[in-house]
Protein backbone atom coordinates (compact mmCIF):
# COMPACT_ATOMS: atom_id res chain seq x y z
CA UNK A 1 0.00 0.00 0.00
CA UNK A 2 1.84 3.07 -1.25
CA UNK A 3 -0.10 5.66 0.78
CA UNK A 4 -3.48 6.87 2.03
CA UNK A 5 -5.57 9.82 0.79
CA UNK A 6 -6.45 12.34 3.49
CA UNK A 7 -9.78 14.29 3.53
CA UNK A 8 -8.16 17.20 1.67
CA UNK A 9 -7.18 14.72 -1.10
CA UNK A 10 -3.40 14.77 -0.39
CA UNK A 11 -1.45 11.58 -0.22
CA UNK A 12 0.01 10.54 3.18
CA UNK A 13 2.52 7.70 3.37
CA UNK A 14 1.60 4.72 5.51
CA UNK A 15 3.57 4.41 8.73
CA UNK A 16 6.67 2.29 8.37
CA UNK A 17 6.86 -1.02 10.20
CA UNK A 18 9.09 -0.83 13.27
CA UNK A 19 12.58 -2.09 12.63
CA UNK A 20 14.00 -4.83 14.83
CA UNK A 21 16.76 -2.52 16.00
CA UNK A 22 14.22 0.17 16.86
CA UNK A 23 12.56 -1.81 19.65
CA UNK A 24 11.52 0.08 22.72
CA UNK A 25 13.61 0.38 25.83
CA UNK A 26 10.98 -1.58 27.73
CA UNK A 27 11.16 -4.49 25.25
CA UNK A 28 14.97 -4.52 25.33
CA UNK A 29 14.97 -4.41 29.14
CA UNK A 30 12.44 -7.24 29.30
CA UNK A 31 14.48 -9.36 26.88
CA UNK A 32 17.66 -8.72 28.84
CA UNK A 33 15.94 -9.62 32.12
CA UNK A 34 14.63 -12.87 30.63
CA UNK A 35 18.10 -13.72 29.35
CA UNK A 36 19.92 -12.98 32.63
CA UNK A 37 17.37 -13.71 35.36
CA UNK A 38 17.68 -17.50 35.39
CA UNK A 39 21.50 -17.71 35.26
CA UNK A 40 21.89 -14.92 37.80
CA UNK A 41 19.45 -16.61 40.18
CA UNK A 42 21.17 -19.98 39.81
CA UNK A 43 24.61 -18.39 40.20
CA UNK A 44 23.49 -16.73 43.44
CA UNK A 45 21.88 -19.96 44.67
CA UNK A 46 25.05 -21.99 44.06
CA UNK A 47 27.13 -19.19 45.56
CA UNK A 48 24.85 -18.92 48.59
CA UNK A 49 25.12 -22.60 49.44
CA UNK A 50 28.89 -22.58 48.98
CA UNK A 51 29.12 -19.31 50.95
CA UNK A 52 27.45 -20.98 53.94
CA UNK A 53 29.83 -23.94 53.72
CA UNK A 54 32.85 -21.65 53.38
CA UNK A 55 31.77 -19.58 56.38
CA UNK A 56 31.13 -22.64 58.54
CA UNK A 57 34.45 -24.27 57.63
CA UNK A 58 36.44 -21.06 58.22
CA UNK A 59 34.85 -20.45 61.62
CA UNK A 60 35.46 -24.04 62.69
CA UNK A 61 39.12 -23.91 61.65
CA UNK A 62 39.88 -20.49 63.18
CA UNK A 63 37.56 -20.16 66.16
CA UNK A 64 36.71 -23.68 67.37
CA UNK A 65 39.02 -26.04 69.22
CA UNK A 66 37.98 -29.68 69.67
CA UNK A 67 39.28 -29.64 73.25
CA UNK A 68 38.28 -26.13 74.37
CA UNK A 69 35.24 -25.27 72.23
CA UNK A 70 34.76 -21.76 70.85
CA UNK A 71 37.49 -19.17 71.20
CA UNK A 72 40.85 -19.70 69.58
CA UNK A 73 40.71 -22.55 67.08
CA UNK A 74 43.39 -24.74 65.60
CA UNK A 75 44.25 -22.19 62.91
CA UNK A 76 43.58 -18.93 64.83
CA UNK A 77 47.15 -17.81 64.23
CA UNK A 78 46.94 -18.61 60.50
CA UNK A 79 43.68 -17.09 59.27
CA UNK A 80 44.88 -16.57 55.70
CA UNK A 81 45.90 -20.22 55.39
CA UNK A 82 42.55 -21.30 56.82
CA UNK A 83 40.71 -19.03 54.39
CA UNK A 84 42.78 -20.32 51.49
CA UNK A 85 41.84 -23.92 52.40
CA UNK A 86 38.15 -23.08 52.61
CA UNK A 87 38.27 -21.11 49.35
CA UNK A 88 39.93 -24.07 47.59
CA UNK A 89 37.21 -26.47 48.69
CA UNK A 90 34.46 -23.94 47.99
CA UNK A 91 35.90 -23.36 44.50
CA UNK A 92 35.63 -27.05 43.61
CA UNK A 93 31.99 -27.09 44.71
CA UNK A 94 31.33 -23.82 42.86
CA UNK A 95 32.72 -25.22 39.61
CA UNK A 96 30.45 -28.25 39.79
CA UNK A 97 27.38 -26.21 40.73
CA UNK A 98 27.90 -23.62 38.01
CA UNK A 99 28.78 -26.18 35.33
CA UNK A 100 25.75 -28.35 36.14
CA UNK A 101 23.20 -25.61 36.96
CA UNK A 102 24.04 -22.01 36.10
CA UNK A 103 25.69 -22.60 32.72
CA UNK A 104 24.18 -26.00 31.90
CA UNK A 105 22.57 -24.61 28.72
CA UNK A 106 25.95 -23.70 27.24
CA UNK A 107 27.99 -26.13 25.20
CA UNK A 108 30.48 -28.21 27.14
CA UNK A 109 33.78 -26.41 26.80
CA UNK A 110 37.12 -28.06 26.40
CA UNK A 111 37.50 -29.42 29.93
CA UNK A 112 41.21 -28.66 30.26
CA UNK A 113 40.81 -25.08 29.06
CA UNK A 114 37.69 -24.57 31.19
CA UNK A 115 39.35 -25.87 34.34
CA UNK A 116 42.52 -23.83 33.73
CA UNK A 117 40.49 -20.65 33.23
CA UNK A 118 38.42 -21.52 36.31
CA UNK A 119 41.60 -21.92 38.38
CA UNK A 120 43.00 -18.63 37.09
CA UNK A 121 39.77 -16.72 37.78
CA UNK A 122 39.51 -18.25 41.26
CA UNK A 123 43.13 -17.47 42.12
CA UNK A 124 42.45 -13.82 41.32
CA UNK A 125 39.13 -13.91 43.21
CA UNK A 126 40.81 -15.61 46.19
CA UNK A 127 43.44 -12.87 46.18
CA UNK A 128 40.69 -10.24 46.32
CA UNK A 129 38.97 -12.03 49.22
CA UNK A 130 42.20 -12.69 51.13
CA UNK A 131 43.27 -9.06 50.76
CA UNK A 132 40.06 -7.95 52.52
CA UNK A 133 40.78 -10.33 55.41
CA UNK A 134 44.49 -9.41 55.53
CA UNK A 135 43.68 -5.69 55.60
CA UNK A 136 41.33 -6.18 58.54
CA UNK A 137 43.72 -8.48 60.45
CA UNK A 138 47.11 -6.92 59.77
CA UNK A 139 46.43 -3.26 58.98
CA UNK A 140 43.45 -2.56 61.23
CA UNK A 141 44.46 -5.10 63.89
CA UNK A 142 40.99 -6.66 64.11
CA UNK A 143 40.91 -10.40 64.86
CA UNK A 144 37.51 -11.10 66.38
CA UNK A 145 34.96 -13.51 64.96
CA UNK A 146 32.82 -10.56 63.86
CA UNK A 147 35.72 -8.69 62.22
CA UNK A 148 36.94 -11.77 60.33
CA UNK A 149 33.44 -12.62 59.12
CA UNK A 150 32.69 -9.07 57.99
CA UNK A 151 36.00 -8.49 56.22
CA UNK A 152 36.90 -11.92 54.88
CA UNK A 153 33.50 -13.47 54.44
CA UNK A 154 31.01 -10.69 53.69
CA UNK A 155 33.05 -7.91 52.06
CA UNK A 156 35.58 -10.28 50.50
CA UNK A 157 32.82 -12.53 49.21
CA UNK A 158 30.88 -9.66 47.62
CA UNK A 159 34.00 -8.43 45.82
CA UNK A 160 35.15 -11.88 44.68
CA UNK A 161 31.65 -13.07 43.70
CA UNK A 162 31.09 -10.00 41.53
CA UNK A 163 34.39 -10.66 39.80
CA UNK A 164 33.56 -14.36 39.36
CA UNK A 165 30.11 -13.73 37.90
CA UNK A 166 31.48 -11.50 35.17
CA UNK A 167 34.44 -13.72 34.32
CA UNK A 168 32.79 -17.16 34.55
CA UNK A 169 30.27 -16.35 31.82
CA UNK A 170 32.93 -14.90 29.53
CA UNK A 171 36.02 -17.00 30.15
CA UNK A 172 35.16 -20.26 31.91
CA UNK A 173 31.78 -21.15 30.37
CA UNK A 174 31.61 -19.12 27.12
CA UNK A 175 28.60 -19.26 24.79
CA UNK A 176 30.64 -19.95 21.61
Amino acid sequence: MPGVLTPDRTRQDAPAAPSPTGTSLRARTSAMAKEHLRPTTLFLLVGGVVFLLDTAMYNLLVFWSPSQGWGAGLMHGSPLTAKLLTIALASCLTYLGNRLLTFADRPRPDTTRSIMMFILVNLIAAGLQLSCLAFSRYVLGLDSVLADNISGTVIGQVVSTSFRYVTYGRLVFPRR
